[in-house]
């Protein structure tokens, strides 16, 4: 399963969004613009992961400390006491977006305080800036910066090598960066204030993924690669003699300098036809180990080899686990047990199927053994249980035949570490979350090691959408890479994302606002249907059907009602359908591409934007009719929502810096539209409950407004606007989607390029209200009722089942509890829609706030994951309440 890394601002950025002078606005006396921002706290809705982890650093120091970063969503630091992470680079702002890419990590051996950062995330010309070196002296809490003179790729090709980035463990105030696009190796003395090229390093690069890209993203030279120091050939307060420097050269990968870097050589000896992914040295073993690849990663690489090279005597040793012949992958994990030299462990990180591969060797790489192997092709034997009980999801829902397995050990493995203080504690990052263990040294005694998502806290997905419905679950996502999910908890990771399809990635939803328990949702796919549906508010789906041509998701909405659809795909022009898109229609007067929307009242009428026009459809999406408007934006980085509850109300925003470019407002469906004068930029826009005493619903926005960039509320239609976030929490580009809760009054899900879906919530207690949908009051039910327990899947030691619970009496539930006892001590893991206890085997399962009241003749469904241990056989009675429920 590929997974690629999205940038769903390309294009907008692209044309211009991030740079430039704001276009002149008309004065307005009346405006009102509080900068002052509100007292909100903010947080992620909990996915756990979701992208790739190219590095983690351990500080050699101080034990417990270590950071991880990621190609497009920032960095972290490990919390031991609550074993999560915490994000460090959420002050990145809209202007510096790029910087929210980490190319390199270093944590300083020296004073552990100190940490290194170097950012920015494409070298072409998708991002605007160049890259810098990020410095803090309190572990990341706060960051001083350095420019640099060229661009760095945090999300480019070869970014799974390194680490580029290295403190002299002796003399700390020195540090190397190795830079890309053949601008060589950078030197600091002043612990990163300031750099310099080191001018007689003799090799910047020259391996290309791709030297016909015209694009300049797989043509760029990947350049220097990683730096390592030998410590045993330096004194404290004194720099590091031997140097170790890997560039992107398949002929001349190794250089080295003796002398503190006053002159460097290419190392004598060393294997050709091959990138030196990684260069780990093992100061008492005497040992540099370099994994190999024939490609740059992270996708690619077909042949690889591990090597050792004795730093005393200057011989080279092929240690590969496997024969070159036997690879269909290369090497790129590499790491070193410091508390046992000798021991050495390696990845194949581009082992897709059906599996990635882990080697171990403990006789500093003459003979190693396998995470996995097999028994009887096509079985297994496994050296690791998987448990992701924290992150059902990263099952992805398969049931893969043999060799598969799901979960996958992972895939694009390009970061391994085992704790430098704890032999036990291993760490691995994958193109989907992050590993770990705790119980590493079972591989050597025979016995299994269990490995866990130890990811929560990091979240790096990229967000297309956002839709938060008046009822049902108060969140759906459209993600890149991993699909969607639907939050019936937003402090809990949701059982398994969208599937049914599974999209790789979704780049728009909608629900039927007066019946929300209709969503449809379109993506992309490598095969099969672009679009999925849902009856039940997108708690299962069944996949439609594509008209001819479709070649991607595009934009979709759906009729206030549910009736019908306009889908706008990719590869097809605009689309209409009665029912669930059996079959399809071309709709006239709108050209490919458009941007489609809903009208939430009126359920015939609908909207789309293209190039500067916005049309509207009265007959269902049969026919649409081009505005007179004039003065919109001319290009197509727009977002439009229509506002719940009244007809032809619409706002838009969007445009670019050497256009029109803000926020708009129309009352009679786009035939005319005000620009709002108080709003400089404006990219998103979404509605949420209206604050108490208001009229109107409360808007949100990622906008420009007073001059200062950040998320933005009014509540008074736009008269005045109030900025909800600060500089602490920008968190880079927030372009792609905004929407308000319906029914929690401040509640705020904001979209991020990287850093998942972040929602904030205001301190205004009494501001709409409202109360939180997610703390439902006490069930007291009663009646006749009947259960039906399914085990939807299981695997060692986990187990995934469903619950259905109807009630076959005669009158309706206001609530509900549901109790049972396990026959086998199994222990539930999470719950969705539904909130659970137990205590010994009991468990107690009660609503959530969205599906309390069920109807005669109705039922709910929740589900749940858990462990078990040798027998799972299904509860053999159920009580709602004290009621004895009929068991099917």
């Amino acid at each position: 399963m590929r997974r690629t890394r999205i940038l769903t601002a390309v294009l907008a950025l692209a044309a211009g969004l991030l740079a430039g002078t704001p276009p002149a606005l008309a004065a307005d006396s009346t405006a009102k613009v509080s900068l002052a921002a509100d007292t909100y706290t903010w947080k992620n809705a909990r996915i756990d992961g979701g992208g790739f982890v190219p590095g983690i650093v351990f500080n050699r120091k101080e034990k417990n400390l270590a950071y991880a970063r990621t190609d497009i969503g920032g960095a972290y630091r490990w919390q031991e006491s609550s074993k999560t992470w915490t994000p460090l680079l959420d002050s990145v702002g809209w202007t510096d977006w790029g910087h929210t890419g980490v190319v390199s990590l270093a944590s300083d051996a020296v004073d552990p305080n100190k940490v290194y950062a170097a950012v920015g995330t494409y070298t072409n010309s998708w991002d605007p800036g160049n890259g810098a070196v990020l410095r803090s002296s309190n572990r990341g809490a706060s960051w001083q910066k350095t420019d640099l003179p060229f661009k760095l790729g945090g999300n480019m090709p070869g970014r799974g090598m390194g680490e580029r980035l290295a403190v002299d463990p002796n003399k700390n105030s020195v540090l190397y960066l190795g830079a890309p696009s053949g601008k060589g190796l950078w030197r600091s003395t002043d612990s990163g204030v300031s750099w310099s090229q080191v001018a007689n390093f003799p090799n910047v690069g020259n391996y290309q993924q791709d030297p016909s890209d015209t694009s300049g993203y797989a043509s760029d030279n990947q350049g220097v690669v990683w730096v390592t120091f030998d410590e045993s050939t330096g004194t404290s307060g004194n720099a590091t003699k031997t140097v170790y420097v890997g560039v992107a050269d398949l002929q001349n990968s190794v250089y080295r300098s003796t002398d503190a870097g006053a002159t460097w050589t290419r190392l004598a000896g060393q294997p050709t036809g091959y990138l030196a992914h990684k260069g780990v040295l093992d100061a008492a073993g005497g040992y540099l180990y370099l994994s190999y690849s024939d490609k740059g990663g992270p996708y690619d690489g077909g042949k690889g080899q591990v090597w050792r090279y004795a730093t005393a005597t200057g011989t080279w040793t092929n240690i590969s686990p496997v024969a070159e012949a036997d690879t269909y992958y290369g090497f790129s994990g590499l790491t070193v047990d410091r508390q046992k030299p000798g021991t050495v462990m390696a990845t194949a990180y581009s082992s897709w199927w059906p599996d990635t591969q882990i080697f171990r060797s403990t006789d500093s790489g003459a003979t190693w053994t396998k995470a996995w192997d097999y028994s009887s092709y096509p079985n297994r034997a496994n050296r690791y249980t998987m448990d992701v009980s924290s992150s059902p999801w990263l099952t992805w829902g398969a049931n893969p035949s043999p060799p598969e397995q799901a979960p996958k050990l992972g895939w694009m493995t390009e970061s391994l570490e085992i704790d430098p203080f704890n032999s036990n504690r291993m760490m691995y990052g994958t193109g989907a979350t992050l590993y770990g263990t705790e119980n590493l040294t079972n591989w050597d005694s025979g016995g299994q090691f269990t490995i866990k998502p130890m990811v929560q806290g990091l979240e790096e997905t990229a967000v297309n959408d956002l839709a938060s419905p008046p009822s049902g679950a108060p969140l759906l996502s459209a993600l890149g890479d991993i699909g969607g999910f639907r939050h019936t908890d937003l402090t809990k990771v949701p059982s398994m994302m969208f599937t049914s399809p599974n999209f790789t990635t979704t780049t728009s939803l909608d629900f039927a606002e007066t019946n929300p328990n209709t969503v449809v949702r379109v993506g992309d796919l490598d095969s099969g249907p672009h679009i999925a549906f849902s009856t039940d508010n997108g708690a299962n789906w069944f996949a439609g059907s594509d008209p001819s041509g479709v070649s991607g998701g595009g934009t979709v909405a759906a009729a206030s009602d549910g009736s019908r659809f306009v889908w706008s795909p990719g590869g097809a022009g605009v689309q209409y359908t009665t029912g669930f898109g059996s079959s399809w229609s071309a709709s006239s007067g709108i050209p490919a591409g458009a941007i489609v929307e809903s009208d939430r009242v009126d359920p015939r009428t609908f909207y789309g934007f293209k190039s500067g026009k916005f049309y509207v459809s009265t007959d269902g999406g049969a026919t649409f009719t081009a505005s007179a408007a004039t003065g919109l934006p001319a290009g197509d980085s727009v977002r439009f929502k229509a506002l719940p509850g009244v007809k032809g109300d619409v706002w838009l925003a969007g445009g670019a810096s050497d256009g029109a470019y803000g926020l708009w407002h129309s009352t009679n469906a786009g035939t005319s539209w005000t620009k709002l004068s108080n709003v400089d930029q404006a990219d998103t826009i979404g509605f949420g409950k209206a604050a108490a005493g208001a009229s109107y619903q409360t808007l949100y926005t990622s906008a420009k407004i007073g001059g200062v960039r950040g998320i933005f509320r009014s509540t008074d239609k736009g008269a005045s606007w109030t900025r909800i976030n600060d500089d602490a929490h920008q968190f880079g580009w927030t372009g792609a989607a905004i929407t308000g809760d319906p029914r929690v009054y401040g509640r705020v899900y904001v979209s991020t390029n990287g850093r998942g879906v972040i929602y904030g919530d205001t301190s205004d207690t009494g501001g709409g209200g409202g109360t939180d949908p997610t703390d439902p009051p006490d069930p007291t039910p009663t009646g006749a009722c009947a259960v039906t327990y399914k085990i939807t899947n299981q695997w060692s030691g986990g187990f995934q089942a469903d619950v259905q619970l109807s009630n076959t009496g005669s009158s309706a539930w206001t609530g509900w509890s549901l109790g049972w006892t396990f026959p086998n001590a199994q222990t539930v893991s999470q719950t969705w829609n539904a909130e659970s206890t137990q205590s010994g085997s009991t468990v107690t399962a009660k609503n959530v706030g969205w599906n309390a009241n069920v109807a005669a003749g109705s039922s709910v469904s929740f589900g749940f994951t858990g462990s078990w241990s040798g027998t799972n056989a299904k509860p053999a009675a159920f009580k709602l309440g004290d009621q004895a429920c009929t068991v099917a």
